[in-house]
């Protein structure tokens, strides 16, 4: 069962290390409440070998999966890794509903379990790569941090080559609309190289991200 870090909920609000007042900790807490009452975690993931090939500019392009991957960010995280696991999660779309209700309702409501259901999805990404670096660690390999098209300078565009791959929208109920969005919108597609050798990364994926700057960078 997915617990829901409240403190996490704060940060995805805002406070940065603060701590609101007593009106917005109950409603947080209430928020949370409703939402975990109402989603559903899925997850498929599967292991595809890594080829490395050089584009001729001093570069690297990744065979993964069928796709070709250019991405310099990339290819650094996964530095000695042999093969890696893709993965796609969602928290379902019972959290959507309880959004776009809240949203007629109270934009407040709505806003906390936006930053509550932002939370949740990154919970259930933990969990899932928990179970990864479990399976990994039985066959004697060690992961790299999870990686998601959209980080640094690794394609959006690769996500729907994911869902493709992983039979997502089957096996976990996660599609593409036409505007490439993720449906249900609280959905994570990424991917963890697995490795022999042990580089003591951490293994959120935040911490793998160029972007500095992101206000919700841990």
């Amino acid at each position: 069962m997915i617990r829901v870090d409240e403190k996490e909920v704060y940060r995805y609000l805002g406070y940065r290390g603060a701590v609101p007042d007593t009106e917005i900790r109950e409603k947080v807490s209430a928020c949370v409440e409703r939402l975990l009452a109402v989603i559903e975690p899925r997850s498929v993931r599967k292991s595809f070998p890594i080829i490395r090939e050089e584009d001729g500019d001093g570069g690297s392009i990744l065979q993964i999966a069928g796709m070709e991957i250019r991405s310099y960010a990339l290819t650094k995280n996964l530095r000695g890794c042999t093969e890696a696991v893709l993965f796609a999660a969602t928290i379902g779309l019972g959290a959507d509903r309880l959004i776009r209700k809240a949203m007629v309702a109270g934009i407040s409501d709505a806003v906390i379990l936006q930053a509550a259901a932002a939370a949740a999805i990154e919970e259930y990404c933990d969990e899932v790569n928990g179970e990864i670096v479990r399976d990994a660690a039985e066959r004697g390999l060690f992961v790299r941090p999870r990686f998601s098209p959209g980080y640094g300078d690794f394609p959006l565009a690769h996500q729907g080559g994911f869902l493709q791959v992983l039979d997502a929208q089957k096996r976990a109920g996660i599609h593409l609309t036409d505007g490439d969005l993720m449906v249900p919108s609280k959905s994570v597609t990424a991917l963890i190289g697995l490795s022999a050798e042990n580089a003591e990364c951490v293994l959120q994926g935040c911490e793998a991200c160029g972007k500095k700057e992101c206000a919700f960078r841990r």
